[in-house]
């Protein structure tokens, strides 16, 4: 299995309009993948008012090469989401379990 966490700054003048598309556009991209396991996202605090997280868990590389390509440790931003972001990294563990 492999854990991929997706996190991204955002222009806080687009914040409601980015929490909305967020929690619909992006989510929807990522839950039509065969080989996903789950996704779960993540909101700002206090201490980062304008940072968000994806968290999925893929079955395996094949998996993430079907979703993101063969350069899968890049970020998938779909085109409705590009101008939001004022920074996003993403990184990947393997895993063989959660817990």
């Amino acid at each position: 299995m492999i854990i991929r966490i997706f996190q991204v700054s955002i222009r806080p003048e687009y914040r409601d309009e980015f929490e909305r598309d967020f929690n619909t556009i992006s989510i929807d991209t990522v839950q039509n993948y065969k080989g996903l396991i789950s996704c779960h996202v993540g909101g700002p605090t206090k201490w980062n008012p304008d940072d968000y997280a994806m968290v999925t868990c893929w079955e395996d590389e094949d998996s993430l090469i079907a979703f993101a390509g063969d350069n899968w440790n890049q970020a998938v931003i779909p085109k409705e989401m590009q101008k939001y972001p004022k920074a996003f990294s993403v990184v990947h563990y393997k895993t063989d379990k959660l817990g």
